[in-house]
C-alpha cells in the first residue's frame, strides 16, 4: 500500500514537470488514443462478414433518426429515409435496366447536386464502385478519365450536354452507355432515367447484392492532378473511406452540428470527409452548388451552420471580400480544411470571430496525414512521437533540380535536420497501405521510394515539402512541383507569396519559376490580382522584396491579371504561366521587370527583353 501511495505521489509530481519540459504531452496522448481507437473500430468493423462498410454506418442512422435532415439544398430537405429511399430506388434501376453487378464502376459526371449523394449510396447497395470526374474537364481528358477506370456506364446531366456530345461518338466506340438522371433526354443516343427511378420501389435490397465487398474493395476513384497533365484515377478503398470520413469525429463534429459543404462533390474533401463525415457522425450537410464569396455568411446565417469546410484560396476570397457590419454574427464555431496560409489564418480570425481552425494535411491517394489538434497558428499537425510509431513517416533532402531524394554513399535517403523543409516519405504497411491508381501501374509505381532508410523498405512519396520546428509542429512548405531552383538555391513559392501578400495593392498572388535561355535553374516571377481601386506600385514592391526576401528568391517579373486561373479545388494554375515565361510578344497582360538600376519593377518592353536573352543584362 505504501509503495502505490508513494507511486501515485510520484506521478502526481511528475504530471506538471511534463507540463513544463513537453507542454503538448497529454493532447498528444489523447490523440494517439483516439487513432488506435479508431484502428481497432475499423479492424472490427472489417472482420464481420459481410464487412459492416459506410453504407451500413449510414443505414444504421437512418434506423436511429429517419426523419433528420441529411441535406440541405437550397430550400429542398432530404432527411436520412428521403437519401436512403431514393438510393435504393436507383440502385434497382442501375441493378435492373442497366445490369450493373457487384464489382462493376460507374463514373458520375455531375455538379454539386443531391443526386450525387444518392447514387453513390445506390451503388454501394450493389456493390459497385463510384468513380468522380471533374465536371470542368473536357474532351480527352474526359474520355482519358473515362477509359482509365474502366467503367462501362456514365450518369450524367443535361446541364453538361455540350461535353458529353462532343466525345460521345468515341463513347459509342468504345462501348460505354451514357444516361441522363432527368426526366428527359436532348441528346440522341442517351437515355433519360428520372422516369425509371421514380417509379422503382424504394424497399431494401438484399445485402447479399455487396456479399463480397471487404476492407480492399473500390468505394471510389477520386481524380487527382497528372505530370502529363492528364487526370489520375486514385483508388480509395473501403477501409480509406472509413478513416477518412472519421476526420470529423476526431475534429469534435457531433451528430449536432450542421456542415456547410461549398467544395465540389467530385474532389476527396467534399465528398469523403464533408460527405462521408455526416454520415458517420450522423451530422446534417448544407449542400451548396458552387463556392459564393457573398453569400457564404448568409448562408450560415440561414441554416445554422457551426461548421465550414474549406481548402486552397476559399478563407483568402472570405477575408478579401468587402467588410459588413454583421460578420460576426453566425453560429460557426469550427473549420476544417487544409491549405490555409498563417496571414489568411490569422485575419480570419480576427475578423470573423474565434472560429476553431482545424486544418488538416493529407493526399487523396496518400497512406498517412497530419491533423493540427492543438490549434497552432500555420501548422498542418504535430510530429507526435506516439503517432509515429504507428504510422512511420520521414521528412528526407530533396534533390529540387534533379528531382529526386539526395542518398547518401550507401543508398540511402538522409533524414533533414529539425527546421530544414524536406519531402514527406510516409512507411507503406499492412496498417497503413499505399492502393496506388487504377488503369497504369507505372504511376503507382512512381509514388513509390525503395529503400529509403534501409533495404527493401517502401514508403509513398508525398511530393510535398514539410518541416518540423523544435517544438515538433509541422508545417506545409511548398509541393515539390511548385518549388524552383536559382543561383544555386531552392525557392519556396510559398514563402514568397505570403510576403508579396502582405503588400496592400496586392489581392492575390501566384508565384512561380521561369527558364531563361543560357541560364541554369528558373528565375523567379509573379503574378499578381490587384486590389480594387489601386495600383501597381513598383518601387514600394522593390523596397518591400529586398527587405523581406533574399536576392535569389525576389521575382524579378511581375504578370498583372484581372483574375486568377484556378483548379476546381480553389488551387492556382501555373502550368500555362511556365510556358509563356516573360515573352512580351505573347503575354498582353501588363509586364514588369525588376530593374535594380532604378530601385523599381519597370514595364516591360522588346529592348529588356531581347538584352535578357542576349544576355547583355545581368539577372
Amino acid at each position: 500500500m505504501f509503495l502505490l501511495f508513494t507511486a501515485l505521489t510520484g506521478l502526481l509530481l511528475l504530471l506538471p514537470l511534463l507540463g513544463i519540459f513537453f507542454p503538448y504531452w497529454w493532447q498528444d496522448l489523447t490523440m494517439c488514443v483516439a487513432t488506435i481507437r479508431l484502428g481497432v473500430r475499423c479492424l472490427v468493423c472489417f472482420i464481420r462478414r459481410p464487412a459492416f462498410t459506410m453504407l451500413d454506418m449510414f443505414l444504421e442512422k437512418v434506423r436511429r433518426h429517419p426523419k433528420k435532415p441529411l441535406l440541405l439544398f437550397g430550400d429542398q430537405v432530404f432527411t436520412y429515409q428521403d437519401i436512403d429511399r431514393l438510393s435504393s430506388k436507383t440502385a434497382r434501376v442501375l441493378q435492373g435496366s442497366l445490369g450493373l453487378t457487384e464489382g462493376d464502376s460507374v463514373a458520375v459526371f455531375l455538379m454539386n447536386i443531391p443526386a450525387y449523394v444518392w447514387v453513390w449510396l445506390g451503388l454501394a447497395k450493389i456493390g459497385c464502385a463510384m468513380a468522380c470526374l471533374n465536371y470542368n474537364i473536357r474532351s480527352q481528358s474526359l474520355l482519358y478519365s473515362l477509359v482509365s477506370c474502366g467503367t462501362k456506364v456514365l450518369l450524367t446531366s443535361p446541364d453538361l450536354k455540350a461535353a458529353i456530345e462532343e466525345i460521345l461518338p468515341s463513347l459509342q466506340e468504345k462501348g460505354i452507355r451514357v444516361y441522363y438522371l432527368s426526366a428527359e433526354s436532348p441528346t440522341q443516343g442517351v437515355e433519360a432515367l428520372q422516369g425509371q427511378i421514380e417509379s422503382a420501389s424504394a424497399e431494401p435490397l438484399p445485402v447479399d447484392l455487396r456479399a463480397k465487398v471487404t476492407e480492399k474493395s473500390t468505394s471510389v476513384y477520386i481524380y487527382t492532378s497528372g505530370t502529363t497533365g492528364l487526370p489520375k484515377a486514385a483508388i480509395i478503398t473501403q477501409r480509406k473511406l472509413f478513416l477518412v470520413a472519421s476526420i470529423f469525429g476526431i475534429c469534435g463534429v457531433t451528430p449536432k452540428d450542421v456542415i456547410y459543404t461549398t467544395l465540389p462533390l467530385y474532389h476527396s474533401a467534399a465528398l469523403l470527409i464533408g460527405i462521408g463525415g455526416c454520415l458517420e457522425v450522423g451530422a446534417t450537410c448544407v449542400l451548396r452548388p458552387k463556392f459564393s464569396v457573398s453569400q457564404f455568411w448568409d448562408d450560415c446565417r440561414r441554416y445554422h451552420v457551426t461548421v465550414i469546410q474549406y481548402v486552397g484560396e476559399v478563407m483568402r476570397y472570405l477575408c478579401n471580400a468587402p467588410k459588413r457590419e454583421n460578420e460576426q454574427n453566425h453560429n460557426v464555431r469550427l473549420a476544417l480544411g487544409n491549405g490555409m496560409r498563417v496571414e489568411v489564418w490569422k485575419e480570419f480570425l480576427q475578423r470573423f470571430g474565434p472560429v476553431c481552425i482545424c486544418e488538416f494535411y493529407g493526399a487523396t491517394e496518400g497512406n498517412s496525414g497530419f491533423v493540427n489538434y492543438t490549434g497552432k497558428i500555420g501548422s498542418v499537425g504535430r510530429d507526435n512521437p506516439f503517432l509515429k510509431k504507428l504510422a512511420p513517416y520521414e521528412l528526407i533532402k530533396y534533390d529540387v533540380e534533379r528531382d529526386e531524394p539526395v542518398r547518401d554513399e550507401r543508398g540511402y535517403c538522409i533524414r533533414v535536420p529539425t527546421g530544414e523543409a524536406g519531402l514527406l516519405v510516409t512507411k507503406i504497411t499492412k496498417a497503413a497501405p499505399f492502393s496506388g491508381y487504377v488503369g497504369d501501374q507505372k504511376k503507382t509505381e512512381k509514388k513509390i521510394l525503395r529503400d529509403v532508410l534501409k533495404k527493401g523498405d517502401l514508403y509513398f512519396n508525398s511530393g510535398d515539402l514539410l518541416s518540423i520546428d523544435h517544438e515538433g509542429f509541422v508545417y506545409f512548405q511548398d509541393r515539390v512541383g511548385d518549388t524552383f531552383r536559382w543561383k544555386g538555391e531552392n525557392v519556396a513559392t510559398t514563402e514568397v507569396e505570403t510576403t508579396l501578400a502582405a503588400m496592400k495593392f496586392i489581392q492575390e498572388v501566384n508565384v512561380y519559376g521561369v527558364p531563361v535561355p543560357g541560364h541554369e535553374g528558373k528565375i523567379g516571377m509573379a503574378a499578381i490580382r490587384l486590389t480594387d481601386s489601386m495600383a501597381f506600385e513598383g518601387e514600394a514592391l522593390y523596397t518591400h522584396t529586398k527587405d523581406y526576401l533574399p536576392s535569389y528568391a525576389i521575382p524579378r517579373f511581375v504578370r498583372l491579371q484581372d483574375a486568377m486561373e484556378i483548379t476546381g479545388t480553389f488551387k492556382q494554375c501555373k502550368g500555362r504561366l511556365v510556358k509563356e515565361g516573360f515573352d512580351p510578344t505573347i503575354i498582353k497582360d501588363p509586364l514588369f521587370f525588376l530593374d535594380e538600376s532604378k530601385k523599381c519593377y519597370v514595364p516591360m518592353s522588346h529592348e529588356i527583353y531581347k538584352a535578357i536573352l542576349d544576355k547583355k543584362l545581368k539577372l
